[in-house]
């Protein structure tokens, strides 16, 4: 909202002395936020002042232009009292017209600089200008021509344009319609600086009284359309001026000068903050009738649109059929025009709900539907018809006709109980009873009562419902400046949970093993599956669709964390970042197919199982770990060569990670999308499947942008942290010397290392130490369809050193129940 600061203090008086800043200052702390002040005249510079046109010759141009030389009167302002050479291209004038000049030296706005220069065969000394030129509107058609009355040729004429004016420009909340309005701007004044009094409301005034002899009007839906307003003048001038102050008031609030008639009803809604419609009388053709448009009408507004209506949609009729949607926007039958005589003023109050939904429905966007949406003063129609009636006579000759209509009355404002200290209890400041109850009043409240208040808010402030809106009137007030800074003592003995706890140490370990965390999007399409190569059986495709997605190609929660760490990974080697290590934790939806969620109700608490019953409605949300790295894993130098990512480096990270958890992961062969067939490992933990890790399909890498060879792992996080050991116990070190003993096992190419590894470890028992394969052999020597497996077995007693023959027993014990659980034959 514009507001001129002249205009504001039309209706209230501020302490002399008080500054711009001080205001907006003071008004930005109570809640009216400063979004600029802004300056007509602050970007012209140098000699600008009035004109007296003398003389203007015609001059028509070989280009078809007709140009006027002409001299101007401009006083001593040009240093020799001798009349101005000017050439203009405008025609609005004649000679004896005050006009403004910039004379030779001076700045207009755009840094557009004025000197003296020949143009069109004359020395054109200066520049007679139009209002856009000057930045007071966007009329740039003709010269500004001021009333006869201005002042004297070579006046100063920056005061008389008001181009010195300060137009402070408000940043408004949604819930506070009534500073769309220079009565409400004024009023925040008046209870938020110190010392300023006089209120002066444009909106009390001494109206005629409702009688039978005004315009027909039939309310069929009083709830939309409360109070309806109507008063006719006739004989209006439809050629009169808006007077230049009323022009540049309305430039100023940001508004398009059009005719007089509207430009009334635009300065009086600025004024009050009340939307006014004005019809051309001798169109309207018998009563007017509000009610909700039917099923199959249309309108053609004045935007020349026409529209479709909606049985929601509150509609103005007359015998005619529709001629306006109530509150958003005429209808081009009764629009006035440049022949209009006759008006009929239009004041009329419309339910906020129903003026947003239809602005929305039908992309109408106005400033009386923004003040309408909003919720506007119900009980001013009277005044505010009336204050427009007053200018139009005033200003365009009108006259007004007996009888004033008012159809129904502005509906009562709720009472509301507040507590006398809640704005004290709320904000920490010592707020007394009489200083809540003093600030209320301020506002526009009616307060009663002692200890508990009985408030009924003002009717300029519909936001206002709930104790604790009440609180917060009271507070920024008294000062949010005020409120003290004070650090809430936490509860002792809490912190983080089990499961957060784990977390952090999963993150901590990533990171350690050199990968960054990063944060994708959770939605996905089927594009994103297709490029993983998943088949069409594959449960991941069982997708929650979302009821209104931010993209159409990613309208599904996604089932794996891949598509999007693939995404981010694609975008990082396609600026340059070749060598990645990226890691992300977080949900996966996947459906249960139960059916809708009940909705709950809101008039009580709902029952357990009614909570139960919404808990099994919503999906899985299982917590994933994906990791995704390309390029090289260590890098080359002088040190040595660099070696490429492999699968096992997937392997190894998922590893890390449930090694501190206190967990041990067994890997072993298997085919999955999308990773590459034999180079992918299912991992699991106590025979549990955890997820799978390896190196990326080659036709995967290609549809993400991602090197060859790149490699991926996803796990459920959920399971590592349920199975998480609780306390790890720092490791024991024995100071007795290891047995180190080998064994190679033959057995069938389809049984799996981690088959072979397990049998091993269970036959060897306590003293084994560790296991670890060191060789896979294939070929003549082992025969067709079998494959040796060669086994590092590292052997300690913690407390002594082993004797002779131990380590060969358990060795031997390890070697058959590998023979008894797989059918391995020891390799000779």
């Amino acid at each position: 909202m514009k507001a001129p600061l002249s205009w504001i203090l039309d209706y209230v008086d501020v302490p002399e002395g008080t500054t711009t800043d001080e205001l907006t200052a003071r008004l930005t702390l109570t809640g009216l936020k400063l979004e600029a002040v802004e300056s007509p005249g602050r970007d012209i510079t140098g000699p600008l002042v009035i004109g007296r046109v003398l003389t203007m010759e015609p001059e028509p141009q070989k280009n078809g232009k007709t140009i006027n030389w002409c001299t101007v009167d401009v006083g001593d302002a040009n240093g020799t009292g001798e009349p101005q050479g000017i050439v203009c291209g405008a025609h609005n004038f004649a000679p004896g017209d005050l006009v403004v000049v910039i004379l030779p030296g001076g700045v207009l706005p755009g840094n557009f600089e004025i000197s003296a220069r020949k143009t069109y065969g004359h020395v054109s000394a200066g520049m007679i200008c139009s209002a856009m030129e000057l930045g007071l509107g966007e009329d740039h058609d003709g010269i500004m021509v001021l009333p006869p009355d201005a002042g004297a040729p070579g006046e100063d004429v920056r005061t008389i344009l008001g181009l010195d004016e300060e137009i402070i420009e408000f940043e408004v909340n949604p819930d506070r319609a009534y500073a769309l309005s220079l009565r409400g701007i004024a009023r925040e004044v008046l209870v938020s600086v110190d010392g300023a009094s006089g209120f002066r409301d444009p909106a009390i005034r001494e109206t005629p009284a409702a009688d039978d002899q005004g315009h027909p009007v039939v309310v069929e839906d009083p709830e939309g359309c409360p109070v309806f307003v109507a008063r006719r003048v006739t004989g209006f001038d439809p050629g009169a001026r808006t007077p230049d102050f009323m022009v540049r008031r309305i430039t100023a609030a940001g508004m398009r000068p059009i005719s007089l008639a509207v430009d009334i009803t635009n300065y009086v809604m600025l004024e009050t903050g009340r939307p006014i419609h004005g019809y051309d009388a001798d169109k309207l053709q018998g009563p007017i009738v509000v009610r909700r448009a039917r099923a199959g009408e249309r309108l053609t507004t004045l935007d020349d649109t026409d529209r479709a209506l909606h049985p929601d949609d509150l509609v103005v009729t007359d015998d005619s059929g529709i001629i306006g949607l109530g509150g958003v926007m005429g209808g081009q039958t009764t629009e006035m025009s440049d022949s209009t005589t006759s008006i009929l003023v239009e004041a009329a109050h419309w339910d906020a709900v129903s003026m947003y939904r239809t602005g929305r429905r039908h992309k109408i966007t106005s400033e009386a539907g923004k003040r309408n949406e909003r919720g506007v003063d119900p009980t001013i129609c009277e005044a505010a018809a009336d204050r427009v009636v007053e200018l139009l006579v005033e200003h365009g000759g009108a006259r007004v006709e007996d009888g004033v209509t008012v159809v129904g009355s502005p509906p009562a404002m709720p009472v509301v109980e507040v507590a006398a200290d809640l704005a004290s209890r709320v904000s920490g400041m010592p707020i007394s009873e009489e200083r809540a109850v003093e600030c209320l009043r301020a506002v526009g409240c009616e307060v009663t009562g002692s200890g508990t208040l009985s408030v009924t808010p003002p009717p300029w402030r519909p936001d206002l419902t709930d104790p604790q809106d009440f609180s917060e009137e009271v507070i920024r007030l008294v000062g949010y400046d005020l409120i003290p800074s004070v650090l809430p003592t936490p509860p002792s003995g809490r912190g983080l949970t089990r499961p957060q706890q784990l977390r952090r140490r999963i993150g901590r370990t990533m990171a350690g093993e050199g990968f960054v965390e990063i944060v994708t999007f959770p939605f996905v399409g089927p594009a994103d599956l297709d490029a993983l190569g998943l088949p069409e059986d594959d449960p991941r495709r069982d997708l929650l669709e979302l009821s209104n997605p931010l993209s159409a190609e990613a309208a599904f929660m996604t089932t794996t964390l891949l598509p999007g760490m693939l995404r981010a990974a694609g975008r990082n080697v396609g600026l340059g970042n070749v060598d990645i290590a990226i890691f992300e934790t977080g949900t996966v939806t996947v459906p249960r197919h139960s059916g809708p969620a009940a909705i709950l109700p809101v008039d009580r608490r709902p029952t357990d199982a009614e909570f139960e019953a919404l808990d099994a409605a919503l999906p899985a949300q299982p917590l994933h770990l994906a990791l995704v790295a390309a390029g090289d894993a260590v890098s080359g130098g002088w040190w040595g060569e660099s070696r490429p990512v492999s699968w096992s480096d997937a392997v190894e990270a998922v590893r890390s990670v449930a090694a501190a958890l206190g967990l041990d992961v067994s890997a072993s062969a298997v085919e999955v999308a999308p990773w590459h067939p034999g180079r992918c490992a299912e991992l699991s933990v106590d025979g549990e499947v955890i997820g799978h890790a390896g190196e990326l399909h080659p036709k995967v890498c290609q549809a993400f942008g991602l090197p060859k060879r790149a490699v991926g792992a996803e796990v459920d996080l959920d399971v590592l942290i349920e199975r998480a050991v609780h306390l790890r116990e720092a490791p024991t070190f024995s100071s007795y010397p290891v047995a180190k003993e080998d064994v190679a096992l033959v057995v069938d190419a389809e049984v799996r290392a981690a088959d072979v590894e397990a049998a091993l470890r269970e036959g060897a028992g306590e003293l084994l130490e560790s296991i670890r394969l060191f060789d896979v052999y294939t070929g003549d020597q082992v025969g067709e369809g079998k494959k040796s497996l060669a086994y590092a077995l590292r052997f300690r007693a913690p407390d002594r050193t082993l004797k002779e023959g131990e380590a060969t027993a358990a060795r031997e014990a390890a070697v058959a129940m590998a023979a008894k659980r797989t059918g391995a034959v020891q390799r000779t």
